[in-house]
């Protein structure tokens, strides 16, 4: 059984902070004047858009505040709305990033992808630490007692969204995992 309601998506945070690690070094990386191959940056860009935009924000947007908002957490002006919005930025950023990527993918000049992934890293940390430390402490207190049945509903909807992605989520630990071990590699050498 899970001990919190936000259990699920406090592992998702988990695994969107490794790419965020794994984006940072990708941003030195580039500055420093090494190339990175189009796959690569693809691999990246489908992260941020479809797990985390899609997926682990679906989760939330979809299952968590509709859950909160019935619990009496306004929608309007509160926490929710705020996510809400970083959310739409965070989309926003995914957007500029993938926009940047093609591009350098075509000229080799990074400097736009170094500031995009810059901005986005930024941007999603802070968002996550906002999550973990204020959002998700109060969604734990006020659903207790529902952490099985928010769990399951989680579960389902994240089961929806990578089903409709054609993809899983062990696709995408192993895509971060990867991504992280060859950005890691590359600093190396």
């Amino acid at each position: 059984m899970m001990s919190s309601s936000t259990e699920s998506l406090r592992n998702d945070h988990f695994l969107i902070e490794k790419m965020m690690r794994a984006l940072n070094t990708t941003a030195e990386l580039l500055k420093a004047g090494k190339s990175i191959p189009a796959p690569f940056l693809e691999q990246a860009i489908d992260f941020t858009k479809n797990f985390t935009n899609v997926c682990h924000h679906g989760k939330e947007e979809d299952t968590l505040f509709p859950t909160l908002e019935k619990g009496g957490m306004p929608r309007q002006g509160g926490p929710i709305a705020r996510m809400l919005f970083e959310h739409e930025i965070t989309k926003q950023l995914a957007e500029k990033m993938d926009a940047s990527a093609k591009a350098y993918i075509q000229t080799g000049d990074p400097a736009q992808l170094v500031a995009d992934i810059s901005a986005y890293t930024e941007h999603v940390s802070a968002h996550l630490t906002k999550e973990n430390f204020r959002l998700f402490v109060m969604a734990d207190m006020m659903l207790q007692g529902k952490a099985a049945q928010v769990g399951k509903e989680l579960a389902e909807t994240e089961e929806a969204k990578l089903k409709a992605l054609g993809k899983t989520r062990s696709h995408y630990e192993q895509l971060v995992d990867q991504y992280d071990a060859e950005m890691i590699k590359k600093k190396q050498q």
